[in-house]
């Protein structure tokens, strides 16, 4: 077979470990993410990995969303759309524009942001309680959420946030990012293959990467059991960080 992107077999088991990454990401340990948005980064490149991830994150979304349907309904997704596209348009129209090296540190910065908001989450959760669960507080929270998932594939840590301020139950928590999600990828599909970040190399490539990411999935659910959280949490903050100012600065 014909590898796309003119990369080795090496390069696709780094990609398919990104893959199983995302797959463990979704049903376990959410802050995994960011180990695949950075190793298909530094891969393929900061913008194709955009349009490589995405796929990915649309079939992990289909998977995990009868998990969680029942926690959740439309109405509870609705407010939360317009603001959220509005902000993915923007940041289309910036990934358009902006050369290969400034994606690289967009990518990276957004990461040591994302770090940065876990951090606060982890050790301010207090502060992060009493903030107003209000218009302005969601709009916000809306605007980081479009840009990082346009530019990075990186949304996580920002809606656990608004989830903590809203404080929403656990399995409400999962059930609104299962749909909101979905929703929210469906609709970066055809604007990341107008820029032709999403296309016919970039489709054999997520074909490729395919059973690693149900590997994943399946992996999670079984090592959340297993894994002291703790332990997991450390790393993936060291991690992040190092990785994060590689990005930016190197």
């Amino acid at each position: 077979m014909n590898l796309p992107y003119d990369v080795t077999w090496i390069a696709i088991a780094l990609a398919s470990f990104g893959a199983i990454s995302l797959g463990v990401s979704k049903t376990g340990f959410p802050g995994l993410a960011i180990v695949n948005v950075l190793v298909i980064a530094e891969i393929f490149g900061a913008k194709n990995s955009v349009g490589i991830i995405l796929p990915l994150l649309v079939v992990c979304d289909i998977i995990v969303l009868p998990l969680f349907w029942k926690h959740a309904t439309w109405k509870m997704i609705w407010p939360l759309v317009p603001v959220t596209f509005v902000s993915i348009l923007a940041a289309w129209w910036l990934l358009d524009i902006i050369e290969e090296a400034t994606a690289r540190r967009v990518i990276g910065g957004i990461i040591l942001l994302m770090f940065g908001l876990q951090l606060i989450r982890e050790f301010r959760k207090e502060f992060l309680e009493h903030l107003p669960d209000s218009r302005f507080f969601r709009w916000i929270s809306c605007v980081l959420i479009g840009v990082s998932t346009m530019l990075a594939n990186a949304a996580g840590p920002v809606y656990s946030i608004y989830a903590l301020v809203h404080k929403m139950p656990k399995m409400e928590f999962l059930g609104i990012g299962a749909r909101f999600f979905l929703v929210v990828n469906l609709f970066k599909m055809p604007l990341l293959g107008q820029l032709d970040l999403i296309n016919p190399e970039s489709l054999k490539l997520n074909l490729l990467l395919l059973p690693a990411l149900v590997i994943g999935i399946f992996l999670g659910r079984k090592l959340i059991a297993v894994v002291p959280q703790r332990a997991f949490e450390v790393l993936l903050y060291a991690f992040s960080a190092i990785a994060g100012a590689r990005m930016l600065f190197f």
